[in-house]
Formats: C-alpha cells, sequence, structure tokens
C-alpha cells in the first residue's frame, strides 16, 4: 500500500471541515470544497451554481482507500473517558484543548484552524468535559466573577441581577487569593504531617524497643527456667541414685535374712523329723544313745 504524506491528504482536505471531501463541488473560482469557499474569498453576488467534480471525487475516493489504514494510526482517535473534538465529523479524534470562549474543545488539526480564525486570543486550557460546569445557566456567559456573599461563581451579567450589590471580585482574583491561603493551608499540612512523621518514627522505635527488651526478657526467662530444670532433674536423679542406693543395700541384708531363716527352719524340720522318728522307737538303749549324741532341742529363734 501506497504511503499517505499530510501535503497529499491536505490537498483532498476540505477548507472548511478540515476532513477528506465528501461528494466535492467546484465553484467558479475553482476551488474544490463542500459549501463555502474561505481559500480565495472571493464573493459572489447570488449564490453560485454548483457543480460536482467527478475527477476530483474520483480522486479522492482512490485517495481514501489508499490512504484509510496509513492514516488511522496517524490520528488519535478518541477512546473510553477522552475528551472528543467538538468540530470532527465522523469518526471523533481526541481533544488537545478546549477554548473557554467558544465553549468546545479542539483536536489538533482543528486547534490550529481555531487559532488562525480567533489569533489565538481566546483563553485555552486543557481539554476538559466540563465545559458547562464553566457556563452561567441564566446567561449562558463564562464565569468570570466571585461572589464572596453567595460563595459561587457568576458571570458578568450577574453581578447586575440576583447578585447585584455583593460582594464580588474577579476569579482570577478571588483564585490568587485562596491559592495563598491554600498554600498557607498545605505548610501547615506539611509541618502536621512532619510533626506525625516523627511521632510515628520515635512510636515504631518505641515499639521495636519494647519488642527486644521483651525478647531479652523471655529468652532470659527461659534461661533461668532451663537453668532450674537442669538443676531439679540433675536432684531428682541423685535422689533416685540415693533411693536406689538404699533400696540396694535394705534387700541385700533382707536377703541374707530370708536365707538365714530358710536355713533354720530347713534344719528345724530336720531336727522335728529326727525327734518325731525317735519318739515313735521302742528300743531304750537306742532312744539314750541318740539323745545323749544329739542336741534335740531346738534353738531358740532370733
Amino acid at each position: 500500500m501506497a504511503s499517505v504524506s499530510s501535503q497529499e491528504e491536505e490537498s483532498f482536505s476540505c477548507p472548511v471541515c478540515l476532513e477528506l471531501l465528501r461528494d466535492p463541488v467546484t465553484i467558479l473560482c475553482g476551488h474544490n470544497f463542500c459549501m463555502s469557499c474561505p481559500l480565495c474569498k472571493h464573493s459572489f453576488d447570488s449564490r453560485p451554481v454548483l457543480h460536482k467534480n467527478p475527477l476530483i471525487a474520483e480522486m479522492v475516493e482512490k485517495f481514501r482507500k489508499t490512504s484509510i489504514q496509513a492514516a488511522v494510526p496517524a490520528r488519535c482517535y478518541a477512546g473510553p473517558g477522552d475528551v472528543v473534538c467538538d468540530v470532527c465529523t465522523g469518526r471523533k479524534l481526541k481533544a488537545v484543548k478546549s477554548c473557554l470562549e467558544c465553549l468546545k474543545s479542539y483536536c489538533d488539526t482543528h486547534l490550529n484552524a481555531h487559532n488562525e480564525l480567533v489569533d489565538r486570543n481566546h483563553n485555552m486550557i486543557e481539554a476538559t468535559v466540563q465545559l458547562q460546569e464553566r457556563i452561567c445557566s441564566h446567561h449562558n456567559k463564562v464565569f468570570e466573577i466571585f461572589c464572596r456573599t453567595d460563595q459561587s461563581c457568576i458571570c458578568l451579567l450577574c453581578t447586575m441581577d440576583n447578585h447585584k450589590g455583593h460582594d464580588t471580585v474577579t476569579a482570577r482574583a478571588e483564585w490568587s487569593q485562596k491559592k495563598e491561603g491554600l498554600g498557607q493551608s498545605q505548610r501547615r499540612c506539611q509541618q502536621i504531617i512532619q510533626l506525625k512523621e516523627t511521632e510515628l518514627q520515635e512510636l515504631r522505635k518505641a515499639v521495636e524497643t519494647l519488642k527486644s527488651c521483651t525478647q531479652t526478657a523471655v529468652e532470659e526467662s527461659e534461661r533461668m527456667f532451663n537453668d532450674m530444670i537442669r538443676s531439679i532433674e540433675r536432684r531428682r536423679s541423685e535422689v533416685t541414685e540415693l533411693i536406689r542406693a538404699q533400696e540396694k543395700a535394705e534387700v541385700n541384708r533382707a536377703e541374707g535374712l530370708l536365707k538365714l531363716l530358710e536355713q533354720e527352719i530347713a534344719d528345724l524340720k530336720r531336727t522335728d523329723a529326727e525327734m518325731k522318728q525317735l519318739s515313735l522307737t521302742q528300743d531304750l538303749i537306742h532312744f539314750l544313745k541318740c539323745c545323749d549324741q544329739k542336741d534335740l532341742q531346738p534353738k531358740p529363734l532370733l
């Protein structure tokens, strides 16, 4: 696709709407346009007969087909939330400036045409959709005055109507005064912010110190309790060992006594059996000898 230059596009643009020519017509002066000819400033006593220019129309159509894809990226069409140009026809371009005099917003192309028309004397601001908020609903004039009595923006005609006799100043004078007051309030706010930030930093330091002291106290208490636990565990082990040692000594002594008692019981049972057997014998001599040879008297218990 052939490239499209801005000079070529201007050649096929209407000098009135600044868009590509639609159904171009030619007047007697030879210029092509939509409804009038602002180029040569030629005047007519009567409305001229308009003749459609087929050659120009065909050239414009070819130019439109070959340039539409190349032209779109070069243009900044308005999207959602953008301020649209009030002069564009068809698909609107994004506005870059708004005129407080004309109460319209303009794209780059129509802004140049506007500036050439008014010699750059109008008050221009960044493109905004809030133009109607700057207009007096009673007189359809731009707000230029501020009524201090009612604390509202008004137009010049309002000073002679509903706001007659009120304390009024120019909007710029009120803006300047309030801007100065706002600057003072902002400085006070910044001072308060600095104080609060200092207070915040000090509080954060206090919190960090508290956390640090708390952690130190926790660690110290843990150390103390761990020492106590180890000491108690050690003492418990010592007491357990002492009890086990005493138990062992007593058990050993008791086991010795058990063996001694068992031995004594065994001896007594043997003596009892001998005495029982001896008591049954009829042999006197044998009985007497046994009694002399053996100590048949039971030994006393321990």
